[in-house]
């Protein structure tokens, strides 16, 4: 039995799984009803070679492999993606692309084509990050192919693609080290006609935590669908997710660490997350040669954050922070709606074939921020003593148009529109507002050439953006005249197959011309265009099937240049960029039994724009940078399919139990130690 590589590159058919219920429906339809969904690469044979960007995609098989605990554990096996975890189960999401600061909202991060960033104009994208129990696939694409979404496409485009159960009920669980406890149900079912289906993912886990940092989680998810007609299709996603984790802002400080040292430094700050989500979706067949998809999506993030404050003095002398009794609580609640339609048109025009594609959406974002003095912190009650509510409202729209002019050479021109207003009022202070305004022009062209059947290029340049939130546009209650950063990127690449062996090798520019950098180390960062930066750099991905039931998957990100070109940091490297990452893995099927060994690697990083080298000892004062040494991370998971029912499964993850950081944020943010886990799976 030969390995499934780890990482798919080539044209992949992507088979949308379909469960039903027995539901009733109101046609018949020949082929089994598919999901209808917003894709960003599609799960036609040709998906990946039609699109002039890099594209990794990560299916079910692939996903199970690694044994995730987070989306991030997957993500930061991706080239050109970098993690910073601040704990294991990434309740909060820390992502950069290319060179682009992982602490930063560069890249687009979508859910079945929804947006889950809590708020992409209003802020804030890092409060809600999707489980991974429920995903089936993931893609990833950069270059100019993003440019048909938005906004904050710069480093490119995440869509996490949901299960859909398959027919009847499976049940999983796993135990783990930290004890650990988690169990998911999938089940689904469909009309005896095969036009409707509903089915359910559910996940509730708990574990004390790495470092004694605690959480409590459950995951809902409910689908359906209906063929409503031979050319019409129906579908709808609700999904409910809360979650209790024992995590803050404070890691150790310096002496502890270096004591080696695992225990929370904030054992009474919890972070509190709820989501709810409903989608719908419709497909239309209008005729062979065109197809209007439509979306509609509302969600409600609320995340009470209770944090107490500290004693520096006492801490200094302590080493470690020491609270005082003195409550608060960021609290916040962030509500969307969105209605986005895109219509695939084929044509002739000029004689040559072409396949154009229209998108608009409309979208609508709210925030209400409170800050909650308490007086009785038994029972996280108190007074409201500031109360902001922030909204956005945009429209965007853009046009693209593949031409076919030959077998081996397609372009790709396109434009994308985004405008918005944004509105902040502070009820705590007479219900004061301000607002501003603004619209990006993003053009872009693409290319794909196939050199040889064993060998495509492809590349392209467009503008990206992304735009500054209320909180720092509207700063003070002034529109603090921010433009959106906008940034001209530039791809080449090559990628291909050939027997037993397939590749991608990708070489990236991107020119900032208004940065704005939000460092850990420096709030004020934030109030003003931070001026320009460069980032260049290439990504290599290399896999082969060695034989006898080995292969190996491995991918190399080596971004020399991501630096400031101007202002007080000029020079400087940008934080949380690390010049290489670097992921291998060796695999070994053999009858029933699947086995990898897993390797990550990532090089030096700093902390703040400064890019100070020593890590302050002291609680005192705003800035906590420094130099993160690199590191070498070694996973082992195994697989063995008992019959076809069960599967049983397990993981060491941190092999050599190395002690690394992972990020600082008023302190030193600790890796996973070495833990291990077992699990199952059962099929009905």
């Amino acid at each position: 039995m030969t390995p499934t590589p780890l990482f798919k590159r080539q044209n992949l058919a992507l088979a949308v799984a379909v469960a039903l219920l027995p539901l009733s429906a109101t046609a018949q339809t020949q082929d089994v009803l598919r999901m209808p969904s917003m894709e960003v690469v599609g799960s036609e044979q040709d998906a990946i070679s039609k699109q002039s960007g890099a594209v990794v995609i990560i299916d079910r098989e692939q996903i199970e492999r690694i044994q995730p605990k987070s989306t991030e554990d997957v993500l930061r096996r991706i080239p050109g993606i970098h993690v910073k975890t601040e704990e294991e189960s990434a309740v909060v999401s820390n992502v950069g692309i290319r060179g682009l600061s992982a602490s930063e909202a560069k890249s687009l991060i979508l859910e079945d084509g929804v947006p889950v960033a809590p708020g992409l104009f209003i802020g804030n994208d890092r409060y809600y990050n999707p489980r991974i129990q429920r995903m089936e696939d993931i893609e990833v694409l950069k270059g100019s192919s993003s440019l048909r979404y938005g906004p904050s496409t710069i480093g490119g485009v995440i869509n996490y693609k949901t299960k859909t159960p398959d027919d009847g009920v499976s049940v999983s669980g796993r135990v783990g080290s930290f004890n650990t406890r988690e169990t998911t149900l999938e089940a689904g079912g469909r009309s005896i006609s095969g036009d409707a289906f509903g089915g359910v993912v559910a996940t509730h886990a708990r574990s004390d935590g790495f470092m004694d940092k605690d959480y409590e989680m459950t995951d809902l998810m409910f689908k359906a669908g209906v063929a409503m007609s031979d050319t019409q299709s129906l579908g709808m996603k609700f999904s409910w997710y809360e979650n209790d984790a024992n995590i803050s802002y404070r890691g150790l400080l310096l002496e502890d660490y270096r004591a080696g040292r695992t225990y929370n430094p904030a054992p009474d700050d919890y972070y509190l997350t709820d989501r709810k989500a409903f989608d719908i979706n419709h497909e239309w067949h209008l005729n062979d040669r065109a197809t209007l998809q439509t979306l509609a999506y509302w969600s409600e993030v609320t995340r009470d954050y209770w944090r107490y404050s500290v004693d520096n003095a006492a801490s200094n002398a302590a080493g470690r922070w020491v609270y005082t009794d003195s409550l608060t609580g960021n609290n916040r609640t962030f509500e969307r709606f969105g209605v986005e339609s895109r219509l695939s048109l084929d044509h002739d025009l000029f004689g040559w074939i072409n396949e154009a594609e229209f998108g608009l959406r409309l979208m609508k974002e709210e925030s209400d921020d409170k800050r909650i003095r308490a007086t009785r912190a038994q029972d996280r009650t108190g007074t409201n003593d500031r109360h902001i509510e922030d909204s956005a409202e945009s429209i965007a729209g853009y046009v693209q148009n593949r031409i076919i002019l030959s077998n081996r050479l397609t372009v790709t021109p396109g434009l994308r529109i985004e405008s918005y207003e944004q509105t902040r009022k502070v009820l705590t202070q007479n219900n004061e507002s301000a607002d501003t305004r603004n619209t990006e022009f993003l053009p872009g062209i693409g290319a794909t050439f196939q050199l040889v059947p064993e060998a495509q290029l492809y590349g392209g340049v467009y503008k990206a953006f992304s735009p500054a939130s209320n909180g720092v546009a509207l700063d003070g209650l002034t529109d603090q005249k921010l433009d959106g950063e906008r940034s001209i990127n530039y791809e080449l690449g090559v990628r291909g197959a050939s027997g037993p062996m397939d590749y991608e090798l990708t070489g990236f520019y991107m020119d900032f011309d208004n940065q704005v950098v939000t460092g850990n180390s420096d709030p004020n960062l934030s109030q003003s265009n931070a001026g320009e930066t460069r980032h260049y750099g290439l990504e290599a991905a290399f896999g082969y099937e060695l034989g006898m039931g080995f292969a190996i998957d491995s991918n190399v990100t080596w971004v020399p240049v991501s630096e400031f070109k101007t202002g007080d940091n000029k020079g400087n490297r940008l934080p949380y960029a690390p010049k290489y990452l670097a992921n291998v893995a060796l695999m070994h099927t053999h009858g029933k039994f699947s086995n990898a060994l897993l390797a990550h690697y990532q090089s030096s990083q700093y902390g703040d724009a400064t890019n100070l080298k020593d890590i302050p000892a002291d609680a005192a004062g705003g800035i906590w940078g420094g130099e993160m040494s690199s590191y070498t991370v070694y996973d082992l998971t195994s697989q063995y399919q008992v019959s076809k029912n069960l599967r049983l499964e397990g993981a060491v993850k941190n092999l050599t139990d190395k002690r690394y950081i992972t990020g600082l944020r008023q302190g030193i943010y600790v890796g996973p130690e070495r833990s291990f886990e077992v699990g199952f799976n059962y099929n009905f």
